[in-house]
């Protein structure tokens, strides 16, 4: 026969039994952010952005006050817009983004940068985030497939360059413009709509690119 002491030590084990499986199943308290290591296949070179590349990773997504706003790839961001935002996938790619907590699948194309916070893959507008059901949490676990490409890179590498900055003066272009030649590095101004980018390169491979992107800042794209 059992007393209280013995009730309360079979509630105990009770308790860890329980605790131990929530920590099994993973992470579902409030407040808790998993951050899964990004995994990309099938390619040995990552560069390499051909159809049927994959990345597994974090996705988010943006709105205000980035709606009206000029994207990495020129245009106006707009966030009811099926685009995403990648950190290197060239600008214009056709993906497909598949949300491995639901399964819910939407078609975007890549005209921004981003995302910049640690642990995350991808950006997606308000209006991708609607079709694959991420509004509420705010983040879900995907899978990126290209089923577009933008530009047809071989396996042994292609053409890139890092867009150093971008100004609405010409005259501010030329001086950085100076200042990345002064630096070691071939560099040139591209007008687009009513502003100026000065990019650094053409570089050989994302490798050689991303070493003189620590020095130069700015980000990665296909020539």
């Amino acid at each position: 026969m059992s007393g209280p002491r013995g009730s309360g030590s079979s509630i105990r084990v009770r308790r860890r039994a329980a605790l131990a499986l929530a920590l099994a199943a993973g992470p579902v308290a409030q407040g808790c952010v998993w951050y899964p290591r990004p995994n990309t296949t099938p390619s040995t070179d990552p560069a390499v952005y051909v159809v049927g590349w994959t990345q597994t990773g974090v996705a988010s997504w943006y709105g205000e006050p980035f709606h009206g706003r000029r994207a990495a790839a020129g245009g106006v961001y707009d966030m009811d817009a099926m685009t995403a935002a990648h950190q290197t996938i060239p600008f214009g790619t056709r993906i497909r983004v598949d949300n491995r907590d639901n399964g819910r699948s939407v078609e975007l194309v890549v005209n921004d940068r981003g995302p910049f916070v640690r642990g995350r893959i991808l950006d997606v507008s308000r209006a991708g985030a609607q079709e694959l059901g991420m509004i509420g949490p705010g983040t879900a676990r995907v899978r990126i497939t290209i089923v577009e490409s933008a530009n047809a890179v071989s396996a042994r590498g292609g053409c890139v360059l890092i867009q150093v900055a971008s100004y609405g003066e010409r005259a501010s272009a030329e001086a950085k413009r100076r200042e990345v030649e002064q630096a070691g590095f071939e560099a040139a101004i591209e007008p687009f709509e009513e502003v100026y980018r000065v990019v650094a390169g053409p570089f050989a491979d994302e490798a050689a690119a991303r070493r003189a992107a620590e020095g130069l800042g700015g980000f990665l794209r296909r020539c």
